[in-house]
């Protein structure tokens, strides 16, 4: 039903000449059928699906054909429609789920009547009629309140929520082709399951086509039928999904599939994408399972019993009535050079544990020994002159740099404040070593954060916490988002790191085979509580709880 052919994609550039992204693309898609299209970020996927609906920047320059056929055979060649016609395929015919839903809703319209106002306009619905529908639709996608779906704002829901309502507004005019763009990137395991579940019972109910972008396999093999490996814009194979994913017969996808961690083995280091480009025929090396080695020392950290509740409801008084409890009674302990991993659904208390430890979130009670310091009751100035040795790199690489300031800057200034440096150039120098250490490079100094990839800025944001040279790291989903490629030379990093400077971690993810590749012990959290903790091969061959086994079966 919609045919590709020979479809070139180029941005202009800063000096007048032209950036290829999509090289003389040929992809075809049948009636009632999914097909996934998978590379790295840059390799064209996005643009091309935007291609398709012609939401790319005036200035881009397009060539080739993309055409869309009806029922009845007739072929309408979207690259060449005048914008009244174009409006009608948006939408109704074609549709999209984008990858980032928080954007591509309107903040100040509540999410109900962002559906049903493509409803009136497509389908020429009365209000009355549009609503009803559009409620039909949040009940579609299995939103557990559709009521209150329909007249919350996008911040008040979940990720996943937002994306159900993505989802609803794309299929609320009945398309014949949906694109889904990376419809489960960084969310939980059981989140991205109910997702992936309800698209493959839309795409069965409805009889829609389907073309899925994604970095993620596992997600490709779950609900296509066939696939295609783009790389710098250049289609490097295509075929059905298992001979693809299962039989690759080019170097870069052999490194794709080879990038995912699993869950089954581990890998002494992550092979990358670069091993299979310079070797066709490399073969990583898998480590044997891990042993409890039991540590004479001392824990580095020791928490016992840590409390932090959130005010949910108040009264007419303005007291609170209602707590959430997103950490309750929790325990743990790291020794030194240690990683210790910590897991679970989202909204199950990881990152505000995290945070509460670095005492970026105030606890209400409980005990952290760090380094024999009673790490609650410091005072603001011993805190302050104590806080370098727990620093935590974040999920949002760029949300947590500062865009005005440059590279060496933002690395450069805990030090100055920290008294860790004695002049600037000394400041440049430590620098330089530290972005050499994570695999940047020293000119990478005066550059803003916006000149970076994903996997670049997560590389600063790993030198600026070791700037202060810290015994604990506190890494909180720091590769969730990024590409099995990048995702694999972090990982990389963070073990090379660790062996270097005999780090501690505490390793934050939602993904049990990062976990595994990386941890040495492994706490899963519910609800705010711990809910099991051990080995990871262990926790995994007898799961000890229906909660464990749950994340596992999630897992794809």
């Amino acid at each position: 039903m919609l045919r590709i052919t020979d479809l070139c994609i180029d941005f202009p550039d800063q000096k007048g000449g032209w950036n290829r992204a999509v090289d003389h693309l040929s992809l075809d898609i049948g009636r009632g059928e999914s097909v996934g299209l998978v590379g790295e970020s840059g390799s064209g996927k996005s643009a091309t699906a935007l291609a398709i609906l012609r939401l790319l920047p005036p200035s881009t320059r397009i060539s080739g054909s993309i055409l869309l056929e009806d029922a009845c055979g007739a072929t309408t060649d979207i690259l060449n429609l005048p914008p009244k016609a174009l409006n009608a395929v948006r939408g109704r015919r074609v549709s999209m789920i984008f990858q980032e839903p928080m954007s591509a809703l309107n903040p100040v319209m509540r999410c109900g009547l962002q559906i049903a106002e493509a409803i009136r306009h497509h389908l020429r619905l009365d209000t009355a009629a549009a609503r009803d529908k559009t409620m039909h639709l949040l009940e579609r996608v299995r939103l557990p309140d559709p009521e209150r779906a329909f007249r919350a704002y996008p911040h008040e829901l979940s990720g996943g929520q937002i994306q159900r309502i993505m989802i609803a507004m794309a299929l609320s005019c009945q398309p014949e082709l949906l694109l889904a763009d990376e419809p489960t990137t960084a969310l939980d395991v059981t989140v991205q399951k109910g997702i992936l579940d309800l698209l493959e019972d839309i795409k069965a109910s409805e009889g829609l086509s389907m073309l899925l972008i994604s970095h993620d396999l596992g997600v490709v093999q779950r609900i296509t039928n066939r696939v295609a490996v783009l790389f710098r814009g250049q289609l490097q194979e295509t075929g059905s999904t298992q001979q693809v994913l299962h039989h690759p017969s080019q170097p870069y996808t052999k490194g794709l599939v080879a990038c995912r961690p699993r869950l089954d083995r581990r890998y002494e280091r992550m092979p990358t994408l670069e091993d299979y480009l310079q070797d066709p025929d490399y073969a990583p090396r898998y480590a044997p399972p891990r042993t409890v080695t039991p540590n004479a020392e001392a824990p580095l950290l020791s928490v016992s019993g840590l409390r932090v509740h959130f005010p949910a409801e108040k009264n007419f008084w303005g007291n609170t009535t209602k707590w959430v409890k997103a950490v309750d009674q929790v325990s743990l302990h790291i020794a030194p050079g240690e990683c210790l991993g910590l897991a679970g659904a989202s909204g199950c208390g990881k990152t505000t544990l995290g945070r509460a430890i670095a005492r970026l979130t105030p606890a209400q009670g409980g005990q952290i020994l760090f380094k024999g310091m009673s790490w609650l009751d410091l005072d603001e100035r011993t805190l302050r002159q104590n806080r370098k040795h727990i620093q935590v790199v974040f999920q949002d690489p760029y949300a947590s740099l500062n865009p005005r300031m440059t590279v060496g800057e933002a690395i450069g200034e805990p030090m100055m404040v920290h008294g860790l440096a004695r002049s600037k150039e000394d400041v440049r120098n430590q620098v330089v070593a530290l972005l050499e250490q994570v695999g940047l490079e020293a000119d990478h100094y005066t550059r803003l954060p916006h000149a970076f990839s994903g996997g670049q800025r997560q590389r600063i944001g790993i030198a600026r916490a070791l700037a202060l040279r810290p015994d604990l790291l506190i890494c909180d989903e720091v590769v969730s988002a990024l590409d099995v490629s990048v995702q694999a030379t972090i990982l990389n990093l963070l073990a090379d790191l660790r062996t270097q400077l005999g780090l501690s971690m505490l390793f934050i993810s939602h993904d049990l085979a990062v976990i595994h590749q990386l941890c040495d012990r492994l706490l899963i959290m519910k609800s705010g509580r711990l809910e099991a903790g051990g080995l990871p091969d262990e926790l995994f061959a007898a799961p000890p709880t229906p909660y464990v086994q749950e994340l596992l079966d999630a897992v794809l």
